[in-house]
């Protein structure tokens, strides 16, 4: 975000001269915008200031016009209106936070000059340093400047460290332009903000000496040129002799350093420094006579005290994020869960019961059951994967397969309209794991394996682990599919697992395996007695994928 100035003092009476901002926020997206003309336009024509395309917003809505220290808005005579904190307004003084609605009050809307965590530090940084009065020595320069970087420390917003850190720049060295140039994450110089002694923004760097700036952060080394017209080797700076540069500074941005300076004229020895993060770049079409010994040392103060701010800003911002990511995580996993939730129909001849562990917030392992008219229908689905990509294609699975239960579709029709539908859009990409069964009232149960952990059948206590089994859906668009069926018995259990169970390790790295399985389930006429044997043997070493145990159990009751 670029900040401007708009005259000896900004909004609220500040003393910083940093304009105000607008955020624009549409939907999702968010977008800050700098109030740096006034009057500042805003319609649904293209050449305002702030366009917002609603057709409830007038082509020529409104404007926000400065006077003095403080901001209105005006309504242009719009057909839908201009809302200040839900209020329809003609024109109204603006305070910090408002917020601004143009016609479309559902759709979009402006917040005025948002207050944020770093608004005062840096305001109170500028505010020390002006004090600073002329007869003061470097030495009180100095110490002013450190103990107000100490207090912008607290900051978390980059742009506003930045600009205040060149205005600071500007004001200690009396120089006309300052630049920050950041690596990006290909190593490459960014131009981050620029300004000049007015405080205003500069976007154009094609005037800077650019071999000076390459040679700083290549070198690591710290360039301060009071004199260029006294330098002897400024031949081949062609920017330096086309612009008339006499002084040029260039810092690298570094944490640690020993301290490496050299003059045109006197290299110094090189030293050892940490990896440089960016440049500091200040020029003059003047020479400059102020840099002395002192001076050099406040603007190596400058440079390190700001790679330590923008290193804090930047794990401030990755921590929002972080922390924006898994706010929407939960509501992901929130709404996974409420769409995965099970509602197991209540037949008189089976009693069905599912359980299911995630390894993550959101995961790729999901079941169902559907009564439909030939009998009560299962299925059990392990995504390939883990994490939000296996959830978002389990909780479209889960709603195919449902609704084509619904429909009344067979078993096979079932895997093989599930099989195109992924084989066709997702490119072998991913694929799942299935295991669909179909109970009848006469304990007759067909399945279709897909890929899927060999269910077990237990009757008196025998465990029959059936072979049957087709490739997993999405991998061949192609595929065909064959059912199997068995005859169940009262009391008879049809258990179906993900491999979440199987392979569930333990300290030592090994895994809990079908014997183990079948004997917990041989042992234990409940889904729980599993669990409990996979909870015992993993001894609180986490699970490394979804475990899900469903547990079909027949009874001829009503026969």
């Amino acid at each position: 975000m670029a900040l401007n100035t708009i005259g000896p003092t900004s909004h609220h009476g500040s003393t910083s001269g940093v304009f105000p901002a607008l955020v624009f926020v549409q939907g999702s997206e968010q977008k800050n915008i700098v109030l740096n003309r006034t009057p500042f336009t805003v319609g649904r024509k293209v050449d305002k200031d702030l366009v917002i395309a609603d057709p409830r917003v007038s082509r020529d809505h409104a404007q926000i016009e400065q006077e003095g220290i403080s901001f209105y808005l005006q309504d242009l005579g719009s057909k839908h209106g201009t809302f200040v904190n839900g209020e329809r307004i003609q024109r109204q003084k603006l305070e910090r936070g408002d917020r601004l609605e143009f016609g479309a009050r559902d759709s979009a809307y402006v917040l005025f000059n948002p207050a944020n965590q770093t608004s005062n530090t840096a305001r109170e940084f500028l505010s020390q340093i002006s004090v600073i009065k002329p007869e003061a020595t470097e030495l009180e320069t100095l110490r002013l400047f450190l103990e107000a970087a100490r207090k912008l420390n607290t900051a978390g917003v980059l742009d506003e460290i930045l600009i205040t850190m060149l205005d600071v720049t500007l004001q200690l060295t009396s120089a006309e332009r300052a630049y920050v140039f950041l690596k990006d994450d290909d190593g490459k110089l960014r131009l981050a903000a620029g300004r000049n002694k007015n405080k205003e923004p500069l976007l154009d760097d094609k005037t800077i000496s650019h071999s000076i700036l390459e040679e700083s952060i290549r070198s690591n080394l710290e360039f301060l040129l009071k004199d260029t017209s006294e330098s002897l080797d400024m031949a081949g700076r062609q920017s330096v002799v086309a612009y008339d540069l006499r002084t040029v500074v260039c810092i690298p941005l570094r944490k640690l350093t020993v301290h490496a300076t050299r003059d045109a004229q006197t290299p110094s020895p090189g030293g050892t420094a940490a990896q440089a993060m960016g440049v500091l770049y200040v020029d003059s079409r003047f020479a400059s006579r102020d840099i002395t010994a002192v001076s050099r040392d406040i603007l190596h103060a400058i440079a390190t005290e700001a790679a330590s701010l923008i290193e804090n800003a930047r794990l401030v911002q990755a921590e929002e994020e972080a922390r924006r990511y898994q706010q929407e995580l939960s509501i992901a996993a929130s709404m996974q869960q409420r769409l995965m939730q099970v509602k197991i129909p209540e037949v008189p001849f089976a009693r069905l019961r599912g359980k299911n562990l995630s390894c993550k917030e959101i995961g790729g392992d999901f079941y169902d059951a559907v009564n439909t008219k030939e009998g009560l229908a299962v299925v059990l689905a392990d995504v390939s994967g883990k994490g939000v990509s296996a959830a978002l294609l389990a909780s479209t699975l889960q709603g195919m397969i449902y609704s084509h239960l619904t429909a009344g579709m067979s078993l096979l029709e079932v895997v093989t309209a599930v099989n195109r539908y992924c084989a066709d859009k997702l490119m072998g990409e991913k694929y799942a794991t299935v295991l669909l069964a179909r109970l009848r009232r006469d304990g007759e149960l067909e399945y279709v394996n897909c890929g899927h952990v060999p269910p077990l059948l237990v009757c008196r206590g025998e465990v029959i682990r059936p072979p049957h089994g087709n490739v997993p859906v999405g991998l061949l668009s192609d595929a065909t599919f064959e059912s199997a069926s068995c005859q169940m018995k009262s009391g008879d259990r049809f258990i179906i697992v993900t491999d979440g169970v199987t392979e569930a390790e333990n300290a030592m790295g090994d895994f809990f395996e079908d014997f183990r399985l079948e004997a917990a389930a041989s042992k234990s006429p409940t889904l729980e007695g599993i669990f409990s044997a996979v909870t015992e043997f993993c001894a609180g070493t986490p699970l490394s994928d979804d475990c899900t145990v469903v547990e079909l159990c027949y009874s001829s009751t009503e026969f």
